[in-house]
């Protein structure tokens, strides 16, 4: 069902800084910084040959990633993304196998302008899930 890994999610404390680390110490081709008020957060993508790294910062102090920069102060990784070839099927075969889709199940537009989808993290591994359709 889960298709390529589309891209690694790392909550940072200040994306200005940590796209300069990406960009000007590793070397990384980095993208422009987007804002994304649906979701509460700033990304850049930093662009690998067979994969993204997404680096989140909060916009606001009501973004859902506030509170993981309160439990971890440097930051860290977030998610990881898969994509797939249909979410509302992929959404509806993981539901009909106990998984748990966080919200109400409706996708949200990402960062990507694709319909993407998050799951519970106590049903994989205590990692954060989300998908993404190709």
């Amino acid at each position: 069902m889960i298709g390529r890994l589309n891209h690694v999610a790392i909550v940072v404390r200040d994306l200005d800084a940590s796209t300069a680390l990406y960009r000007d110490v590793l070397g990384a081709q980095v993208s422009q910084r987007m804002a994304l008020p649906a979701h509460g957060v700033s990304v850049v993508f930093v662009e690998l040959p067979n994969s993204k790294v997404e680096l989140l910062e909060p916009l606001g102090a009501d973004s859902p990633i506030a509170k993981f920069l309160e439990s971890n102060p440097n930051g860290g990784m977030h998610h990881i993304c898969y994509e797939v070839d249909d979410i509302l099927a992929a959404r509806d075969r993981l539901k009909a196998n106990g998984a748990r889709v966080l919200g109400d199940g409706t996708p949200k537009i990402g960062a990507h302008n694709k319909p993407v989808l998050f799951l519970h993290p106590k049903d994989f591994n205590g990692t954060l899930i989300e998908l993404e359709q190709a």
